[in-house]
C-alpha cells in the first residue's frame, strides 16, 4: 500500500478549479446530458454544470450510474494474472426519468481514467441503449455523439479502449499524470488532513482563472 508521500492528494479547491478550467472546451461539444459514474464522478459532474450555464439556459440535466471494477488474481499455470470485472449496480430508468439519449450530446464524467475499463463499460452500454431506442423510432443511432470528462488520465498501458471519435475530438482531461496514487477529497476521512497535504504537494488552489 501506497505511504503518504507517494499520494497525490487532491483538494476541493483544485477539483473546482480543474472542472472551470475545463468547462470552455466542453462546451464546444454541447451536451445535452452528463451522465454521472459514482462514486467518483458525482462531484465533478455537479461542479462542471455550474460553469456549463448558458445565460438564459436551462442547468443540464445530471443522471447518476454505478458500476463497480473488481481486480481478483486468478491462478493459470502457476502465473498470477490479475482479472477484470465490471459489475453495474444502477443504471438509467429510461421508463421513469423520461430520458432519451436518441440524437443528444452525451457527456460521461468520471473523476479518473486509470484502467480505463470502466470508461469503456460505459460507452458500450450506453451505445446498445442507443441503438435499441434509436431502432424504435426509427432513426440513426450515430447522431448521438459520446464525450468524455476526467479530471486525470494516468499515463499508463490502459486495458481497455475506447471509440476513436471520442478520443479524437471529444475526450477532455483535465490533467494527465503519472501512474500514481491519487487521494481525492471525498475519500478522506480526516478533510484537515487531507486538505494539509494537497497544500504541502501544491495541489490546493493554483490556478489563476478570471470569474466567470
Amino acid at each position: 500500500m501506497a505511504s503518504d508521500d507517494d499520494k497525490m492528494y487532491i483538494s476541493y479547491n483544485n477539483v473546482h478549479q480543474l472542472c472551470q478550467e475545463s468547462a470552455d472546451k466542453i462546451k464546444q461539444f454541447k451536451p445535452d446530458l452528463i451522465i454521472a459514474i459514482g462514486g467518483g464522478g458525482f462531484i465533478p459532474a455537479r461542479m462542471l454544470r455550474s460553469f456549463l450555464k448558458e445565460p438564459g439556459q436551462p442547468n443540464i440535466r445530471i443522471m447518476a450510474i454505478i458500476l463497480s471494477l473488481y481486480e481478483e488474481i486468478e491462478h493459470a499455470g502457476g502465473i498470477e494474472k490479475p482479472g477484470t470485472q465490471v459489475i453495474r449496480t444502477q443504471w438509467i430508468d429510461y421508463h421513469q426519468s423520461k430520458i432519451d439519449l436518441v440524437d443528444k450530446n452525451i457527456l460521461i464524467i468520471d473523476e479518473v481514467d486509470d484502467t480505463r475499463t470502466t470508461l469503456h463499460y460505459a460507452v458500450s452500454e450506453l451505445k446498445k441503449d442507443v441503438e435499441l431506442h434509436a431502432k424504435e423510432k426509427g432513426k440513426d443511432p450515430k447522431n448521438t455523439k459520446f464525450g468524455i470528462f476526467v479530471l486525470h488520465d494516468k499515463q499508463k498501458v490502459k486495458k481497455a479502449d475506447l471509440p476513436k471519435d471520442i478520443m479524437d475530438n471529444n475526450y477532455f482531461a483535465a490533467r494527465t499524470v503519472p501512474d500514481c496514487w491519487i487521494a481525492y477529497p471525498w475519500e478522506s476521512t480526516n478533510i484537515v488532513y487531507h486538505q494539509k497535504k494537497a497544500e504541502e504537494q501544491g495541489n490546493d488552489v493554483f490556478l489563476d482563472l478570471e470569474d466567470k
